[in-house]
């Protein structure tokens, strides 16, 4: 019996405790819950922009119509400091509720006949603006004293203080520490003198003081007591003390810096999460390239050009260092409010010297390799220079300076249109959405479309590449917090790259580009031009050791303008930009990436035995193996005055003599701008065997159509199918052609040798005679209307 009980006050005693610790358990449970660390404040912070030395240079203002800036660092000691000694003297001997700063509140109220006293802790403050400050009641205080009790449990002293300075209001719609101190006084906490912190240590406890003549005097005594408490506690010396009693009550907020305003709308944009943006952009920089196309853009509104962007990177740094979007204008219908720096526009020619530099890199020519500058048809395509000029051959690298569109679409289809399109894809062209197909060979005539960032980064990459080992080569970046990537160019080669920027900045361009030649030869900068078709889209770039700076002026709608070109409206404000910048002298060449290849003189190509030669500098690893076609040796009669061969003249009175000869169609435009080329002399009458020996395409030549073309023949607006216009040149303009399709006659034709046809869809076979006997072959493909 005695056993029994004491089995039964056994299990009672363990029921208790079980029961106990089940308790102090779901107790302790349910106080890890109650303190752990909630979200406060989940209200909208403002966008910033901030310079690459920490300077405000943009803001918008949060959804809500504050103007809350993200917290950049903790708390400034000063500002705390002062804070603490006027808010919380206890703050860090208390746990969220001080009773001592109660009881004396509870006193005080009760003297008063009212509430004057809260006793709040800066904890409770906290919990108070957390709760968007409801009306002041003994119950409401009780209700944040529970609240500022389980704060303390989740948060430690440091967060909370900066939960204050982050949500504090300051006066108006400005909230928290970092926007107050740019608002009223222009700077980062941190760099707040201790007048300022004290004023705005103060101001919370009651915003409206900022506002009126009366309350700014007791804001200043407010201050001012603060400031006397401080030196007492020895935070500053007595001279320090009168400094601070001296400094000004700012008059009012000031205005939001605006001079990135479509760069952080861009970058507010690209990473919504994200509200704080450190920029590599420089103040000073900055503000003079706003003035610019500020200035630029308002003089070039009376052409009714609307729209102006204009950038710099600094190319040894990788880095954006001045971006301006757009002009600054109020209203947005004209597109004032589109940053058109990352919009794809019509990239007009500026893509050219990407390709030259490609096909240089890889052997594919010279800088004086000649390039056919004739009139052409591409599939129904009729491509023109921007003077609507022909000049028979140009090297290669006058081709690019002067930006000849015939000679460069010739190149292209040499390198290959697929293979250009993946080479600009892989070096950061990401606009390129259709195939390659879809661009055809306008892609390197405006066919393409890119952005001013892309496109401005891509000539970034050629200077870092010309510069060679005294650059470190990275992709360019706008904001600090990326990681520098590599430069995806770099495939290119730093010799391939100097010879496309040497080319841009022998700078020997047409009459009315003379200004600029002026420029060239007091500031070494390798420049290129653009204009869209229907001229739409003016580019600019230029290039100097120290920078790259990208111009494009058009309308964000697209509205095309007579006036608007690249020359004569991007060209301008682009050497205004470089004014401004200390470039950095020239870019020299890099020795150790460029070999000397002896090439023929009047070709380019490389040197025969025929031919007078010169060298010059091409990529190490090129490898150009194409011997000059153009050079050959003739023999003439003793007076020079007619080829002979041995069938009429005795090889011992022969003269032999190399002779540069192009064929028929480039010789015919070739010699308007060389008069010093000399043409073939003609035979000798009595070597008349001879003359039908000759092979005809030495004599003849067809502009149209070319050798495997397919032809489009359009049908006229009447439904009628039109007609194809056949052209060749001779040699002497005078002699008569003969013209035979499919074998039979077409026609006749002296001096100017043109034929129009309608050959059905098909093959065909184009025959030409001459009236000496020299006789050209051409097939054809004529395609079908659904083609």
């Amino acid at each position: 019996m005695g056993g029994d009980r004491a089995l039964t006050s056994f299990l009672r005693r363990r029921r208790k405790g079980l029961l106990l610790a089940c308790g102090t358990l779901a107790v302790l449970s349910f106080l890890y819950w109650w303190a752990r660390p909630r979200r406060l404040f989940n209200d909208p912070l403002s966008p910033v922009l901030f310079s690459r030395d920490d300077r405000l240079l943009g803001a918008r203002i949060a959804a809500d119509e504050q103007w809350r800036f993200p917290r950049t660092e903790a708390v400034p000691v000063r500002f705390y400091q002062a804070l603490l000694e006027f808010e919380d003297r206890r703050f860090f001997l208390h746990r969220g509720v001080d009773l001592q700063a109660i009881a004396r509140a509870l006193w005080t109220n009760i003297r008063r006949g009212g509430i004057v006293s809260g006793g709040s802790t800066l904890t409770m403050q906290v919990v108070r603006i957390a709760r968007k400050n409801p009306p002041r009641t003994y119950l409401e205080k009780m209700v944040e004293m529970v609240l500022a009790l389980r704060l303390e449990l989740g948060r430690s002293k440091k967060e909370i203080l900066e939960l204050y300075a982050a949500n504090a209001p300051f006066g108006g719609n400005v909230v928290g520490i970092d926007a107050a101190s740019w608002f009223y006084f222009g700077r980062a906490p941190e760099a707040l003198s201790w007048a300022e912190a004290a004023f705005l240590a103060v101001l919370p406890n009651d915003p409206g003081l900022v506002a009126g003549g009366a309350n700014r005097l007791r804001l200043r005594e407010k201050r001012d007591r603060l400031l006397r408490r401080l030196r007492r506690r020895g935070f500053f010396s007595p001279l320090e003390l009168s400094l601070a009693l001296a400094e000004f009550l700012p008059a009012g907020t000031r205005p939001v810096p605006r001079l990135a305003l479509h760069l952080l709308d861009t970058l507010a944009a690209r990473h919504p999460g994200q509200r704080l943006f450190r920029s590599w952009l420089r103040p000073a920089l900055q503000a003079a390239l706003n003035r610019i196309v500020q200035a630029n853009g308002d003089r070039l509104l009376a052409q009714n050009v609307r729209n102006l962007a204009a950038m710099v990177i600094d190319n040894r740094q990788g880095a954006v260092v001045a971006y301006v979007g757009n002009v600054g204008r109020a209203g947005a219908e004209h597109g004032q409010d589109v940053d058109l720096i990352r919009s794809p526009r019509s990239t007009g020619s500026i893509l050219k010297p990407f390709l030259y530099a490609a096909m240089l890199g890889e052997g594919g020519l010279t800088p004086a390799t000649l390039v056919a500058d004739t009139p052409a048809h591409f599939a129904g395509y009729v491509p023109e220079n921007f003077d609507r000029r022909f000049r028979g051959a140009v090297p290669a690298r006058d081709a690019l300076a002067w930006s000849l569109n015939i000679p460069a679409l010739r190149m292209l289809r040499q390198y290959g249109i697929p293979r250009f399109y993946n080479l600009l894809k892989k070096w950061g062209l990401s606009t390129l959405e259709r195939p390659p197909g879809g661009y055809g060979l306008t892609l390197v005539l405006g066919g393409a479309e890119g952005t001013l960032f892309e496109i401005t980064g891509l000539y970034s990459g050629l200077a870092q590449l010309a510069l060679g080992d005294a650059v470190e080569r990275r992709e360019a970046r706008l904001l600090r917090s990326e990681e520098p990537r590599p430069l995806r160019m770099g495939d290119l080669g730093p010799g391939a790259a100097y010879l496309a920027l040497e080319a841009l900045s022998e700078v020997n361009r047409p009459d009315e580009e003379g200004y600029w030649k002026q420029f060239s030869s007091s500031r070494w900068v390798a420049w290129k031009t653009g204009t869209s078709f229907g001229l739409r889209d003016a580019w600019s770039v230029g290039v100097t050791p120290a920078y790259t700076v990208g111009v494009w002026a058009g309308n964000a709608d697209g509205e095309g303008n007579p006036g608007l070109t690249g020359l004569s409206t991007a060209a301008p404000v682009l050497f205004e930009i470089l004014n401004a910048l200390d470039t950095g002298g020239a870019i020299r060449p890099p020795k150790l990436w460029l070999k000397q290849v002896r090439v023929c003189r009047d070709s380019g190509f490389l040197a025969g035995e025929n031919c007078p030669t010169v060298t010059v500098s091409m990529p190490r690893d090129s490898h150009f193996q194409q011997v000059c076609p153009y050079h050959r040796l003739v023999h003439l009669d003793g007076r020079r005055r007619y080829r002979v061969d041995s069938s009429c003249e005795s090889p011992a009175r022969m003269v032999h003599e190399p002779w540069f000869v192009l064929p028929p169609v480039q010789e015919h435009y070739y010699r308007r701008y060389h008069p010093e080329y000399r043409p073939l002399p003609p035979f000798r009458p009595d070597c008349a065997e001879r003359i039908a020996a000759e092979a005809g395409r030495q004599v003849i030549s067809l502009v149209y159509p070319e050798a495997a073309t397919a032809v489009y023949i359009p049908v006229d607006l009447d439904g009628r199918r039109g007609r194809v216009v056949f052209e060749a040149i001779h040699r002497r303009r005078e002699t008569a052609i003969f013209w035979h399709l499919d074998d039979d006659y077409l026609a006749a034709t002296r001096h100017f040798h043109q034929v129009a046809a309608s050959p059905g869809p098909g093959p065909h076979r184009l025959v030409l005679i001459d009236e000496d006997g020299h006789r050209l072959e051409r097939r054809f493909f004529v395609l079908n209307r659904g083609s």
